[in-house]
């Protein structure tokens, strides 16, 4: 799997990671999405922003893969990040075991801020309508065998919300480095939004368990901006202690 351009999305391209792992950061709002590829089954992490860019994603990964989405993992609740989901009819849908409660709960309120966020008001109605609860909910951690490949899903705690999952993917060899799609856990493209869904106090040592999951070497995906590594989670990590006044 070779990174790509993507024809009429901006200059946008999918960026290879890893053997068999990919990301891609989105026009609207600069949210990522993440691939990974095994012999039976491809993984994508996070739906994006609104149906339109669901259906976009699923043409572009099946021109790249030739092979349909079998599995989703969304990272956490907010419409940035699931939006698209009703885009891969059929594929397992996973999250945090919260997380279907979060979005039953806050349906109209994520197509408010959608919209407000300058989400097309159709767009995110219909996203709100069709919103798809997961099918598969982790509760602490699970693995994913996609043949070939296996991927951890780990609630590492609380912090940006209260359901944030990542997705672990080991080297598929010694030499190739672990990449961790962190979600909003981590942001390089701006300061870390915390919401009213956030969890400020437990954040910084929530990072703690996500570098001990991905290590020194590390490769670590934000929800929105570049590829990061252990140096810049841990400074983040003290960023935001000293900024919720959580610094021992």
């Amino acid at each position: 799997m070779e990174s790509t351009e993507n024809p009429g999305t901006g200059g946008s391209v999918w960026e290879q990671l890893a053997p068999g792992v990919a990301r891609r950061r989105m026009p609207h709002l600069d949210v990522t999405i993440g691939l990974v590829v095994g012999s039976d089954g491809v993984l994508l992490v996070d739906t994006a922003s609104t149906p339109a860019e669901g259906e976009e994603l699923r043409g572009q990964v099946e021109a790249l893969t030739g092979r349909t989405v079998t599995h989703i993992v969304l990272t956490h609740g907010h419409f940035d990040h699931v939006f698209g989901t009703a885009a891969f009819p059929g594929a397992e849908v996973y999250g945090e075991h919260s997380l279907a409660g979060y979005l039953t709960r806050e349906r109209e309120a994520l197509r408010e801020s959608a919209v407000g966020h300058g989400t097309d008001p159709g767009q995110a109605g219909q996203a709100a309508r069709e919103l798809v609860l997961p099918t598969r909910p982790v509760a602490g951690a699970t693995e994913i065998d996609l043949g070939e490949r296996r991927v951890r899903l780990v609630h590492p705690g609380t912090g940006h919300t209260g359901h944030d999952l990542v997705v672990v993917v080991p080297g598929a060899t010694p030499s190739d480095p672990t990449v961790v799609f962190c979600g909003d856990l981590v942001e390089e493209s701006g300061e870390p939004q915390a919401g009213e869904d956030a969890d400020p106090a437990h954040w910084p040592g929530t990072l703690d368990a996500l570098l001990a999951l991905g290590g020194e070497t590390g490769r670590y995906v934000p929800g929105h901006g570049a590829v990061v590594d252990a140096r810049y989670v841990r400074a983040q990590r003290d960023a935001l202690a000293e900024r919720f006044g959580t610094a021992d």
